[in-house]
């Protein structure tokens, strides 16, 4: 089972996925480091979509990006300061 021993490779062969029987030991670090960038650049354009977001016409119903688009988040903010006063 599995295919048989392990064979002599030619080590002149380059492979940006390692080449054969590849088994780095810091994978977990690296793995770690590539989702931290990908949650980081997906924070980044989460923020910059929710404070681009403006509606044409007002919602008719609740929608989800109401919690967190500026535009909802100021009418609220300023709706509270009125009703404070």
């Amino acid at each position: 089972m599995g295919g048989g021993a392990r064979y002599p490779y030619p080590k002149y062969v380059w492979s940006p996925a390692g080449g054969w029987w590849v088994n780095p030991s810091n994978w977990k670090s690296n793995t770690f480091i590539a989702f931290a960038g990908g949650l980081a650049v997906v924070y980044a354009a989460w923020n910059v979509s929710a404070n681009r977001e403006e509606r044409t016409q007002p919602p008719t119903r609740w929608i989800p990006s109401m919690l967190w688009a500026r535009e909802f988040r100021e009418k609220d903010a300023a709706k509270q300061v009125q009703d404070s006063s």
